[in-house]
This record gives structure tokens, C-alpha cells and sequence, in this order.
């Protein structure tokens, strides 16, 4: 099961796992997006792939979303926390309160509730593995990124928790944290400004969502003696959140 699967890393990620020949439970708000994934992932590949409509946001349309899987799609083995997303950029002082509520709220709170809804079926089985999907945010903090830091360390810091507590029960608990990729990531947080978005980019090789999915790929297909607990992905170009090799011609 895939968060956030209607773009970006979430849909890379289902790609190359049709690709590979996983059953998938994609997730998204827009159904559009995800039925169009679901008919090119089912043409390509024949993959199994069974789609939910919902906002991770709201803990009732989680519930009532996984309730109505049928029986043969319930059991889930792998969730994949990708739903995420940074909204503004600006000083604690200028920040806009609905930016800080949208981030809490999905990136936080929406990956509390889609596990919590998931994961004691995994300890009954006694296996599973919980992929979340943090950020370089999550290792360290940048001016104007407050909040979206904020949420990502608490990703960081959740994920360290799940695989204390889960430990006994026999589930895989893993964080991928990129660093900067080129999906819609900046065009959301600058609310539709391409042009600002673009510039984020400029001068180096950015990572690829492709690049995310084939090192979640990895991580998912380790032995069963193997738990990846936390990997940073970074472009070649980047040194931290700040630090950048821009050739700019």
C-alpha cells in the first residue's frame, strides 16, 4: 500500500513495484490521477492494483477506506507512508497558519493514522514492513523551513518509535529520507509558482522520484535478517539542505 501515489515519488514508487510484480493498494486524493495510474499500470505490467480515494488528513475516511478493501486485498504486507508535502516558505513570524495545519496535519498526523489502522493486523501476523518517507529536512534544519522541518524530524523520531515497538511483534520499520528531487514538491509548497519552483533546481542534477523508488525497492527486498532502520538519498550535487554545486552557465 502506497500514500500519495498520484504523483511524485509515491507514483515512481508504484511503477517500478508493478514493475517487479507487486499486488498494489494505491492511495490519493485526486481519483483522476489514480485511475489513469491504475488502467497504465494494469496495461503495462498486468499488475494486481487496487485503488483508494482519501485524504490522509481526515482519520474517517482512512478508516472507512481500508474497511472497504475486500477480503482479498486486506492483508497488507508492505505501507509505504508517502503522503506528504511542504506548503510556504517563510519566517516563523510571517507564517501562514494553514500552511502549519495542512503539514501537521498530512504529514504527521495522516501517517499516525494510516498506521495505526494498519499495523496491528501486521502484528497478529507477526510480519510486515513500514516505509516512511522523511526528508533531509528531517536530519537538519533550514531557514524559513520551520514547520516543514518540524514535521519531517517528528517523521525521523515516529519512525525510531514504531521499530522500538514493533520489534516483538516481527515488523521491518525503515525511513528513506531524500534529499532535493524534482517532482511537484516545490511547485506545491510555492502554491503553483513554476517559475519559483524551477529555480529551486537550477545549476545541478536533482535526484529523480525514480531514484527514491529504486532505493525503496531495495530496501523492501532485504533478506528477512535485514532491516534497513534509515537511509538519506542525496544528489551527487548535494551536500546538505543548504549546500549546492550549482554550475550555473
Amino acid at each position: 500500500m502506497i500514500t500519495g501515489a498520484t504523483a511524485g515519488i509515491g507514483e515512481a514508487t508504484a511503477k517500478l513495484l508493478a514493475e517487479n510484480g507487486y499486488r498494489l493498494i494505491l492511495t490519493g486524493r485526486r481519483k483522476e490521477r489514480l485511475d489513469r495510474l491504475q488502467a497504465a499500470l494494469q496495461m503495462e505490467y498486468q499488475a494486481e492494483v487496487w485503488t483508494l480515494v482519501f485524504d490522509v488528513r481526515n482519520l474517517r475516511q482512512v478508516e472507512n477506506a481500508i474497511d472497504s478493501l475486500p477480503e482479498d486485498w486486506k492483508e497488507i504486507d508492505i505501507l509505504i507512508n508517502n503522503a506528504g508535502l511542504a506548503a510556504g516558505l517563510s519566517s516563523v513570524q510571517e507564517g501562514e497558519i494553514g500552511d502549519w495545519e495542512q503539514m501537521i496535519d498530512t504529514n504527521l498526523k495522516g501517517l499516525l493514522y494510516v498506521t495505526r489502522k494498519i499495523s496491528p493486523q501486521m502484528a497478529e501476523r507477526h510480519s510486515g514492513h513500514i516505509i516512511n518517507i522523511s526528508s533531509i529536512a528531517g536530519k537538519e534544519t533550514y531557514p524559513m523551513g520551520n514547520v516543514y522541518c518540524a514535521t519531517k524530524h517528528a517523521v525521523q523520531s515516529l519512525t525510531k518509535g514504531m521499530r522500538l515497538d514493533m520489534l516483538k511483534h516481527g515488523i521491518k520499520v525503515s525511513s528513506v529520507a531524500p534529499g532535493a528531487v524534482n517532482t511537484e514538491f516545490s511547485t506545491v509548497r510555492f502554491k503553483g509558482d513554476s517559475q519559483r519552483a524551477e529555480k529551486v533546481y537550477e545549476g545541478f542534477v536533482p535526484l529523480l522520484a525514480r531514484d527514491i523508488a529504486e532505493t525503496i525497492l531495495f530496501v523492501i527486498t532485504r533478506p528477512p535478517h535485514v532491516n534497513i532502520d534509515d537511509v538519506l538519498v542525496m544528489p551527487a550535487a548535494q551536500a546538505s539542505s543548504r549546500d549546492f554545486d550549482r554550475k550555473l552557465s
